[in-house]
């Protein structure tokens, strides 16, 4: 355009009569670009999380502006719903997990989608009709194998044992959550007594994971609350072969992170475009190496490294289980812990 101006003067009036119009194209196109606001938690949206990457590929086909809210972790999103309430500026809530879906949906917090599950992997038995899974994986123990040699084989013997312990806390993080599960799934009534036991020999408890991962990875403590996963993430990103997820007799409670169309939401056709998008081959290729969980999609070709991850036995507890005990799961906890 430039070209035309050192040409002729009409040329040039034509060139800026263009210029005008397709500037005031561009400004109506930006302006009239849709905006899809996203709550999730933070290591989501992080540089080297799926937030970008996942981002770039549904704005080159919606014609839309993501805009993801990051909160420190999955149950900071459903306590982020409540407080809000219809003043809730999400249109999709994307990182609760199974542990938290009765507990949102009871409380009419999202609403239903439009999203087939017919390329989803069997393993999951998903047919929800409010939450689409995106990733899924198995809460882990995660220690440098290079300084225990001998690493605890049941969630008994680590809470029997001295060894330095973090977690996160349930009332904040998914991953604590799926630590009480655990908990009570192999306790059951003496779970208060084990958490006891846990709380001589815990550093310390993080309202989110990554605070508590990265603590582990400054040597703050021997062992820490992840995923069977995360060993994954160390050998591809850093070539590192040390980090290793015990593997427990009792079983591993599976998490499965979920997405939904939030309640007060009015852009529902643009919601399940992204719900759908989450769970597409090219979406589903991306989360297993940047989020480090398992894809929740048929036929997701893997690097290596998932190959060498422990293969757990599956702990699964259903929703409404999980919702009807939570709160008094928590109470336990916190008796426990702060005596």
């Amino acid at each position: 355009m430039h070209h035309l101006f050192t040409r002729a003067v009409s040329f040039s009036r034509l060139a800026h009569s263009l210029i005008a119009v397709s500037a005031a194209a561009f400004a109506a196109s930006a302006s009239a670009a849709e905006e899809l606001t996203v709550y999730t938690y933070d290591s989501f949206v992080s540089e080297w999380g799926p937030g970008p990457a996942l981002e770039k590929g549904f704005e080159a086909t919606c014609q839309c502006d993501v805009k993801f809210v990051a909160l420190e972790d999955g149950v900071s999103i459903l306590n982020r719903l409540r407080i809000e309430g219809k003043k809730a500026k999400a249109d999709v809530v994307l990182g609760l997990d199974t542990g938290l879906i009765e507990e949102t949906r009871k409380e009419g917090l999202v609403q239903p989608h439009a999203v087939a599950f017919d390329a989803l992997t069997p393993e999951l038995k998903w047919s929800d009709k409010d939450f689409v899974p995106f990733d899924y994986g198995y809460f882990s123990f995660i220690y440098d194998s290079q300084k225990i040699k001998q690493p605890a084989q049941s969630l008994q013997e680590l809470v029997d044992s001295s060894a330095s312990v973090i977690y996160q806390d349930p009332r904040t993080s998914t991953p604590g959550q799926g630590m009480m599960m655990w908990m009570k799934s192999a306790y059951g009534d003496q779970a208060e007594s084990a958490w006891k036991k846990l709380a001589q020999h815990t550093v310390t408890v993080t309202k989110g994971w990554w605070e508590a991962y990265s603590m582990f990875l400054e040597g703050d403590a021997d062992y820490v609350l992840s995923y069977s996963t995360s060993p994954a993430y160390h050998q591809v990103a850093e070539d590192k072969t040390q980090y290793k997820a015990a593997l427990f007799s009792e079983g591993h409670v599976m998490q499965v992170e979920v997405a939904a169309i939030a309640a007060n939401s009015e852009k529902k056709e643009l919601a399940n475009r992204f719900l759908n998008f989450l769970i597409s081959q090219e979406a589903q290729e991306i989360i297993p190496v940047t989020n480090w969980m398992l894809p929740v999609r048929k036929g997701v070709k893997l690097p290596e490294a998932f190959d060498t991850l422990i293969q757990p036995k599956s702990i699964e507890l259903t929703p409404e289980y999980i919702a009807a005990n939570r709160k008094a799961w928590i109470k336990e906890w916190r008796g426990a812990v702060s005596q």
